[in-house]
């Protein structure tokens, strides 16, 4: 759990989607459904403006009854984003993720964004860890009782 998240982002890839804050929500959302993905980073520019959660969707625009053809992203995605740096831990994500429900993290370095961290990333990542350290152990039991 020690593990940091740059290590993660190495095995998952570093692609990110993103679109500019003037988009629509609808453009935003057939761009999420396109790559089958959960969150829209919006940028102005190179630099991180907020981000767009299924969450945000439903929430903001269907409860609110808001046109997503007609509305801005930029009037209904998350601004006040909650990013980590590359050298934290799975553990220390997790504990985020836990703490202040949410499941997107974007990875920030230098000030440039650098990647996005999922709770269903890290969830793969602790089910990969633990299968090859049952393995480990598999194998070394196998191997203790060889004679």
């Amino acid at each position: 759990m020690n593990t940091s998240i740059a290590s993660l982002l190495e095995g998952k890839g570093r692609a990110l989607h993103t679109v500019p804050a003037n988009v629509t929500v609808f453009e935003a959302v057939e761009k999420m459904n396109r790559h089958r993905i959960g969150a829209m980073l919006v940028l102005d520019g190179a630099k991180l403006a907020g981000i767009f959660t299924e969450r945000d969707a439903l929430t903001r625009v269907i409860a609110a009854s808001l046109d997503p053809k007609a509305t801005p992203l930029a009037a209904v995605m998350t601004v006040n984003v909650l990013t980590v740096g590359p050298e934290a831990t799975v553990q220390q994500v997790m504990d985020i993720f836990a703490e202040k429900r949410c499941r997107h993290l974007p990875v920030i370095q230098g000030g440039a964004l650098t990647g996005l961290v999922s709770i269903g990333d890290v969830s793969r990542w602790v089910a990969n860890a633990h299968r090859a350290e049952a393995e480990s152990l598999r194998s070394y039991i196998a191997g203790g009782l060889s004679t």
